[in-house]
């Protein structure tokens, strides 16, 4: 069954997707923890725009930037992050994921969503049952868990799975997309010109190519439509994350700016 919140093309990934900085296979850090935009927020602002894996390792064990108690602790939430997000300048996607940080900061939730559905398998399993349910709806645990049965299969035992359902609401909670906290509801987050440049890159990176850049899941994940997420892209264009231009179906999209250590169109 095709999706219709795709994240990656029907006629495979681009090789280029693991080199990006993007991690598959049925594992994911979501088995122990969520996405932890707190500390990853406290993290990058601890350390500065360019700074090295070691400096981020630096930052959050020896320096306790996040405030945890112990040692193993510190050094078990490095790794985490580490996971989730790469933090390393010299990973392509955690580049780009830097630079937009320091531009959109009303869009830093969504773009800490974005780039964990990349490097988290687990968490890139419920987009489709997460984008599927109507503002105002409760979430639906059992279609969670059978999205992510059909990734890990019996890999996990039941009482990790439910770590995982767990885990991954409340990285939906994170993001905007769920509130409230016996029974949580779905909500509509707001796409900003920012994570909308990253649903592009996201989707460029695996393959995506024209039009269907706007309806990639890595933009549906905003709550837009493809007609609002054009919008939000000429924004994006206005001011100086991409270049855009859109002649009917025709889009012609140039993402050097986002990372022009990278140099790639």
């Amino acid at each position: 069954m095709i999706s219709v919140y795709p994240l990656y093309p029907t006629s495979g990934v681009s090789q280029r997707a693991e080199q990006i900085g993007f991690r598959f296979g049925a594992k994911g850090t979501h088995t122990s923890r969520t996405m932890m935009l707190t500390e990853f927020s406290a993290a990058l602002a601890a350390v500065a725009e360019g700074g090295s894996r070691e400096d981020y390792a630096t930052a959050i064990i020896e320096g306790n930037c996040l405030g945890k108690a112990t040692t193993a602790t510190r050094r078990l939430t490095n790794q985490r992050l580490g996971e989730l997000y790469g933090l390393d300048h010299a990973i392509p996607l955690f580049r780009v994921l830097r630079r937009l940080w320091s531009a959109d900061a009303m869009g830093r939730p969504l773009l800490a969503l974005q780039c964990s559905i990349a490097r988290d398998p687990l968490l890139a399993a419920t987009v489709s049952p997460v984008l599927a349910l109507s503002a105002g709806s409760e979430w639906q645990r059992d279609a969670v868990k059978a999205a992510l049965y059909k990734l890990v299969e019996d890999r996990l035992n039941d009482a990790t799975l439910d770590k995982v359902i767990r885990n991954v609401a409340s990285s939906w909670a994170q993001s905007g997309h769920l509130v409230g906290r016996t029974f949580k509801k779905r909500a509509r987050v707001r796409a900003t010109p920012g994570s909308v440049a990253f649903g592009l890159y996201l989707g460029h990176t695996v393959g995506f190519r024209g039009a269907p850049l706007f309806a990639t899941g890595w933009v549906s994940v905003l709550d837009c439509t493809p007609t609002s997420a054009r919008e939000l892209a000429v924004e994006a264009k206005r001011i100086g994350l991409i270049d855009l231009r859109i002649a009917g179906e025709v889009v012609d999209l140039v993402l050097d700016r986002l990372d022009p250590a990278e140099g790639r169109s």
